[in-house]
């Protein structure tokens, strides 16, 4: 077995490397002395891919938004009966999510690993879908949407992506709506199955005290496909660089405005590499302007025009990208005229760069505070994958920021024509 090592001295981690011969790509990062043991068997597939074509055929296929979340929930249905009671009896802790651009199934556990392995890799590669459970399941998903239609948070993150994105599939709901889970069959699931669930397009990630031949050996073993394929071709709309609105409002059941904001950005041209870089750096910068240390954060703080619920966060993949920044306030918008002030007076004065030194240093030491968590480290891992890259790729990102490119990421990112704003106000 071909096993290939890769040391981080600088840290003390290791990552142990498989190459299945169905593509498939599987990786250990061994955390000795660790009770929990974690891992994850995710593939390159999220609500944003609704339209594509399949290796080996020509015509584009479109399906309804949501499905990738509603294939999702249909794995853990199998013909002998619930996966979750499977896990369940093994003591371990099963969970899956479905993101923008992936879909991921995990467990965590402490004893039985490798049963509970063998129990994940099965199940998502055995799908078993009736159009009796697809009927039944509509109805399920239909209350989540219902439910996420009405939560205001939900409601806030989703406003500004429409804010943001005139064509792009990011803004839709990643459960779908209503009517799009309507149109869901059992062959359009299986379409979509068959295309994306391939080993090819997938990633399996484990953390934990194991032996990386143990691991493998299960991974040879369980996986069922035998030979690589082509490329799925993934296809978006055109997407204007402009915002597509730069406000939204909606009245819901708040007792305090909610709000969001943040800055639309361009990552089409970058490596994977290089939106890593692009992603340090944004986050950097927005720690220095309205992090909890930040003179803007305390004048805001200090006027009642934002709580602790205030945060910031920044995405960024393959074909979109955004900063976002928000929480609860009395007034919204002039919290944006507040910042949108300060953020061009830095656009004039400069920034500051023993700030700049100060702050990376401790975005560097919570990076490196992650390695300390299996979960974390295994979300973080798949999270970066399918852009080319991977967690230790970002020890190089820290040691190659300066000065100078965060400075020029200000100046591209931080454009107040791309400033947009979404608020949620009492009904």
């Amino acid at each position: 077995m071909d096993i290939k090592t890769v040391k981080y001295d600088k840290i003390g981690e290791t990552l142990y490397i498989y190459e299945h011969k169905s593509g498939l790509k599987a990786f250990l990062i061994p955390k000795k002395g660790y009770s929990k043991k974690y891992a994850t068997f995710a593939t390159h597939y999220g609500s944003i891919n609704n339209e594509f074509i399949v290796p080996g055929e020509e015509n584009v296929t479109r399906v309804p938004d949501g499905i990738a979340h509603f294939l999702e929930h249909k794995l853990f249905e199998q013909k002998d009966g619930s996966v979750m009671d499977k896990f369940s009896k093994l003591g371990s802790n099963p969970n899956a999510y479905t993101s923008f651009s992936q879909t991921v199934y995990l467990f965590s556990c402490t004893d039985k690993f490798d049963e509970n392995f063998q129990l994940l890799l099965n199940y998502v590669q055995n799908p078993y879908i009736t159009e009796e459970s697809v009927e039944k399941e509509k109805g399920i998903i239909g209350q989540e949407i219902r439910m996420y239609e009405d939560d205001p948070n939900w409601r806030s993150f989703f406003n500004l992506l429409g804010a943001f994105y005139k064509s792009h599939p990011v803004k839709i709901d990643i459960a779908g709506t209503i009517e799009s889970i309507s149109q869901i069959n059992r062959e359009i699931l299986y379409k979509c199955y068959n295309t994306f669930y391939h080993p090819s397009n997938m990633v399996i990630c484990v953390v934990g005290d194991l032996e990386p031949e143990s691991v493998f050996e299960q991974v040879e073993k369980y996986i069922e496909h035998s030979e690589s394929r082509d490329e799925i071709k993934r296809l978006f709309p055109d997407e204007i660089s402009s915002l597509n609105k730069d406000y939204v409002e909606q009245s819901l059941a708040v007792s305090t405005p909610l709000f969001q904001m943040g800055f639309k950005d361009d990552p089409k041209g970058l490596s994977g590499f290089e939106t890593l870089e692009r992603e340090v750096a944004v986050k950097i910068l927005l720690e220095m302007i309205m992090g909890k240390s930040s003179a803007l954060y305390n004048e805001l703080y200090s006027q009642g025009l934002i709580n602790n619920t205030f945060d910031f966060d920044y995405t960024i993949e393959e074909n979109y990208a955004f900063s976002m920044f928000g929480g609860e306030s009395p007034d919204p918008v002039k919290v944006r005229d507040i910042i949108s002030s300060k953020i061009e007076e830095f656009h004039k004065t400069g920034l500051n760069r023993e700030d700049y030194e100060r702050i990376r240093k401790a975005v560097n030491g919570k990076f490196l505070r992650r390695f300390n968590s299996v979960e974390n480290i295994s979300h973080l891992f798949v999270s970066v994958y399918f852009r080319g890259v991977n967690i230790f790729d970002y020890l190089d990102v820290y040691d190659k920021m300066n000065f100078e490119y965060i400075n020029e990421i200000f100046s591209k990112h931080f454009n107040l024509s791309n400033l947009a704003l979404s608020v949620v106000k009492p009904a």
